[in-house]
């Protein structure tokens, strides 16, 4: 789910984060925008992609027969450009949300099936749940809004004292997880709106996400800190080992066993890590756009596919990849 499964100000990120180990090159490429992406979602199976651009609106990929399925809108200008999109588990609906206002879409179909314009403050992050009856998107205020789109229920959660950056939805909308510039990660109940665990970081927590067969969830931090949780008990069961001072992540996904996860960043790379060793086992590097200046990519969501054979990326340079996938220990 993306990402923001990805934020707005890291599509403009030149950080370069020094890595060591071999980086493999993709098995095959597609075109997926002209002109690169501004924000891009991977379904959970990888069988569609979502592209938001300035030069074509906002296009959902079929990436079993590699064909544009539907063009959803123009985007009329860089100031009201989608910046975050996500699907639901069950690839049934997405969800696209400029500052103030985000729409519900059909996948199946390609229709709308709701537009929603908030009142304050400025959407940061936003997921869907299944069927597309629920929303969940964190606002510039440091409030996180749950929304069942169906009845109409909505909760503010306020357990975040400054501005949210990211959130994660279960798919079946009754658990959000949502990191905010406060140093903390919430695991709370979108039915009753109480906390269940807090998780806390050294520094703001700048990516989340729920194992979808809610065992595990994922925070990072701005800085060195990249955790696994157990959501039964709240424990630590893991953390990334890395070495890198600093190390962002723009992306991340459970795999279905919960035994590995992968990471993508905004200098290109791609991770594959054993759980809950927090070991990297197999790196890998997106492909910058040609021609582009500084020569780097921001790794926009990740998706495991063809039986977990393969990875499927989007990044920030329009191009989606596939790499392969060696020697995994399942």
């Amino acid at each position: 789910m993306s990402i923001f499964r990805t934020f707005l100000y890291l599509l403009s990120c030149t950080l370069l984060v020094s890595c060591t180990g071999p980086k493999e090159d993709a098995i095959a490429s597609y075109e997926h925008s002209a002109k690169g992406s501004f924000a891009s979602a991977v379904s959970h199976d990888g069988k569609y992609s979502i592209i938001s651009s300035i030069h074509h609106g906002v296009a959902l990929w079929d990436n079993q027969q590699q064909v544009l399925k539907y063009q959803w809108f123009q985007q009329p200008n860089e100031e009201s450009l989608v910046h975050t999109v996500a699907f639901s588990f069950d690839d049934s609906h997405a969800v696209t949300a400029e500052k103030t206002t985000f729409a519900i879409w059909d996948v199946t179909t390609g229709k709308n099936t709701g537009y929603y314009k908030i009142k304050t403050a400025t959407i940061r992050d936003i997921a869907i749940s299944n069927q597309g009856q629920s929303v969940l998107y964190g606002r510039s205020d440091n409030v996180v809004v749950y929304l069942n789109l169906t009845t109409g229920r909505r909760i503010e959660f306020l357990g975040h004292q400054e501005k949210i950056n990211v959130v994660d939805l279960s798919p079946n909308g009754n658990f959000a997880l949502s990191g905010s510039n406060d140093y903390a990660a919430y695991f709370w109940d979108t039915r009753t709106g109480q906390v269940t665990h807090r998780f806390n970081h050294p520094s703001r927590v700048t990516q989340v996400a729920l194992d979808p067969q809610g065992r595990y969830a994922f925070t990072a931090d701005s800085m060195a800190q990249a955790h696994v949780w157990q959501l039964t008990t709240g424990d630590l069961v893991g953390k990334l080992e890395y070495i890198a001072r600093q190390k962002i992540f723009t992306a991340v996904r459970f795999n279905q066993a919960g035994n590995l996860l992968v990471t993508g960043s905004p200098n290109r790379l791609v991770d594959l890590w054993q759980l809950p060793s927090g070991k990297k086992i197999q790196s890998w590097l997106v492909a910058p756009r040609e021609g582009s200046r500084p020569k780097s990519a921001v790794v926009l969501d990740v998706a495991f596919t063809d039986n977990e054979t393969q990875l499927l990326t989007e990044s920030s340079s329009g191009i989606a990849e596939r790499f392969k996938l060696t020697a995994v220990d399942k």
